[in-house]
């Protein structure tokens, strides 16, 4: 193991926020095969199931949106329990929180495990904070995300841009709802990059030296942290401070 290696294996994750049809998904399982790390997409949902002892399709159907989990889940037991699932000991979902709860569980205990891309489910609030942790958001304008998502999904352009704007809103009122935070807010993030002319595989380079960069900050105290790091004071008076009256 290289230098570099070592320095970015002081890392514990990185969270992967997109803007739908920004290439988000593709850019975090390149990342992930990078750097060797494991990818957590699908697998939280799968994870959340069994925590909550819910099928992967009822997980699914609360994952990055804000529904009536309560109503959703029961519904579907009450209409369609098969035989062996229910559980007895197994409290009610009466409360949506429960599944933010299994959630953040599920997300915070993949960190503990070390090495992961987690891509979306509000792990940049979850987990904010963390120096040991690489917060990234992936974005790009409309006219370049519609092309995409007609080309990865065969869809025309019309259901392409629909989709995307029904995904971005359904990520946004998540976000808002669930940990009153919006995922376009800037300072959640180390490193927010543009896809519309940078290349995917640019754009991990990119998140790759963030990565080792932010990993050699780790042993630097709070307080020496920051813009002003290591500069000097401005010389003389600053132009536009007015004086007081």
């Amino acid at each position: 193991m290289n230098q570099e290696q070592n320095v970015i294996g002081q890392m514990r994750a990185i969270t992967l926020s997109r803007e739908y049809g920004s290439g988000g998904g593709e850019i975090a399982r390149r990342l992930a095969a990078r750097l060797g790390w494991q990818l957590i997409d699908h697998e939280v949902v799968v994870r959340v199931a069994q925590e909550l002892n819910i099928t992967e399709e009822e997980a699914k159907a609360y994952d990055e949106r804000v529904e009536s989990l309560a109503a959703r889940i029961l519904a579907g037991m009450q209409m369609a329990t098969p035989i062996g699932y229910a559980d007895a000991t197994l409290p009610m979902i009466t409360d949506p929180s429960i599944y933010r709860e299994a959630l953040n569980h599920v997300v915070k205990a993949a960190v503990e495990t070390g090495h992961v891309v987690i891509v979306g489910r509000g792990s940049q609030v979850v987990l904010a904070g963390r120096k040991n942790i690489l917060h990234t958001r992936i974005v790009a304008p409309l006219e370049r995300r519609i092309p995409y998502v007609m080309h990865r999904e065969g869809l025309d352009h019309s259901t392409a841009r629909s989709r995307i704007q029904v995904k971005d809103h359904d990520r946004m009122r998540y976000l808002q709802e669930e940990y009153h935070r919006r995922p376009d807010e800037a300072a959640l993030y180390d490193i927010v990059v543009n896809t519309a002319v940078l290349d995917l595989d640019s754009v991990v380079d990119l998140i790759t030296l963030a990565l080792q960069r932010k990993a050699a900050q780790l042993g630097v105290a709070d307080e020496a942290l920051g813009p002003g790091a290591g500069l000097a004071r401005y010389p003389g008076r600053v132009g536009d401070i007015r004086p007081p009256r």
